[in-house]
């Protein structure tokens, strides 16, 4: 007997369609990653105050940094499973509402424990914006496009990373720190109304056109289901370990420069409150070029014929080897502006690292387990992450504030990590589609 088959459903034909309407989803989650950074980023920004006023110790500050590590390391491997079960509409919702929620009730706490929890908190509810953004991409464009909508939504990070030191500032200095904590948490009800309004998925919203959905219906593997591959096989697996040592080893040379840059330029250079702002949008301004540079790299070298392998890894050397402009910042004597440009180039550098180790995902797994790795690999760099901050707090105390060693070790610990990567995956190719 011939077997039918039936065309993708279509939500009934009422009201006119937005052209493109898939453009506005990707720019939904551009917005949601913005607002995930701001919000992580406030605590940091406020640092100098907080400490003053607070009477915290860089001991505490660390601990607190943990919380958030701590909070992200045990969600992030069940995040995507979570966005599963509940459905990206609500399951996206609700974790923007929770981390909206945290990043307010940082403003009523009172000393360092206080937030700690807050800072818990976050991390529970900034764990699933990844997870659920990537799943909205692959449920709302055709493979062709699906890189492309990545990247615009992830730009969001160095975005949220450039509009924080602006307005957080400008908000402490006015009204007070805790409205600042406040007001930028209160953004995120703001995206969830839009997001509520606005997200269906394809086949059953009535603004998309029958073409556009069948443009991201489209691709061979559009209907393939994700595979939830258990995380105790993915242990067997020298792709997945090589991706997730090596967000172990260079996330929370990340995490350093986002939550202890602007203390360091406060106690190094006695850059205020007011005037964070300028270095800090540099800073992470350049990071927006080098995470397109970091991917350009790799795309310009396959396209003149460089297998995958030597493509990407010889991308990844040239981002290591320019983070290595981090372990200068110790030699920059008093010159603000020599200081800031070092960082700058190690923190661009770090996102077209970044680019290409969530390429090399890709690169050795099939769609179907990418996320099942991403996650895996999520999980190594936040609990690098939370190993590292208590100790750096520690250190800053015990050494009066010598931030030199830090950024030496940090500027070298990504040629360390290429090494750990090629010794696992010596040659990068397609697994089979099991582990």
């Amino acid at each position: 007997m011939a077997t039918t088959v039936s065309p993708p459903k279509q939500a009934p034909q009422h009201g006119a369609h937005w052209k493109h309407f898939r453009w506005y989803i990707c720019g939904l989650l551009f917005f949601a990653t913005t607002i995930n950074y701001i919000d992580r980023q406030v605590l940091g920004l406020l640092k100098p105050v907080l400490e003053k006023e607070l009477g915290w110790s860089e001991t505490d500050y660390g601990w607190i940094v943990f919380a958030f590590q701590l909070a992200y390391a045990l969600m992030m491997p069940v995040a995507g499973r979570l966005i599963d079960w509940l459905g990206t509409r609500l399951g996206y919702a609700l974790a923007v509402i929770l981390w909206s929620i945290a990043a307010i009730l940082h403003a009523p706490a009172r000393n360092a424990f206080e937030f700690q929890i807050a800072r818990f908190a976050l991390g529970l509810g900034e764990s699933a914006n990844f997870p659920a953004a990537i799943k909205t991409v692959a449920d709302w464009f055709p493979q062709r496009e699906r890189a492309l909508a990545t990247g615009i939504f992830n730009s969001g990070a160095n975005i949220g990373a450039v509009f924080a030191p602006i307005v957080v500032p400008f908000l402490a200095v006015t009204v007070g720190w805790r409205a600042a904590f406040v007001v930028t948490g209160a953004i995120g009800f703001l995206w969830v109304v839009l997001w509520w309004w606005l997200f269906r998925e394809p086949e059953e919203h009535p603004r998309v056109s029958r073409e556009e959905l069948q443009l991201i219906r489209g691709d061979s593997d559009s209907g393939a289901k994700a595979v939830n591959v258990s995380y105790v096989a993915l242990l067997g697996n020298r792709a997945a370990w090589a991706f997730m040592l090596g967000k172990f080893l260079t996330d929370p040379v990340w995490w350093f420069y986002l939550f202890w840059l602007p203390g360091f330029l406060n106690r190094t250079y006695g850059v205020d409150l007011v005037h964070l702002g300028l270095p800090l949008v540099v800073v992470y301004t350049a990071t927006s070029v080098g995470s397109i540079g970091g991917g350009w790299i790799s795309s310009a070298l396959l396209n003149i014929g460089w297998s995958t392998n030597k493509a990407r890894k010889t991308a990844m050397l040239i981002c290591a080897v320019a983070t290595t402009a981090g372990a200068f910042v110790a030699v920059a004597g008093g010159n603000l502006w020599l200081a800031v440009g070092l960082v700058s180039v190690a923190a661009a550098a770090h996102q077209g690292w970044s680019a290409n180790l969530y390429t090399l995902v890709s690169d050795t797994f099939p769609r179907s387990m990418v996320g099942s790795v991403i996650g895996f690999g999520g999980m190594g760099g936040a609990v690098g992450g939370l190993l590292v901050a208590p100790a750096v707090g520690k250190w800053l105390d015990l050494s009066n504030g010598a931030y030199g060693p830090l950024f030496a070790v940090a500027g070298g610990m990504y040629l360390v990590a290429l090494v750990v990567i090629h010794l696992l995956v010596p040659r990068i190719q397609q697994n089979s589609g099991t582990v």
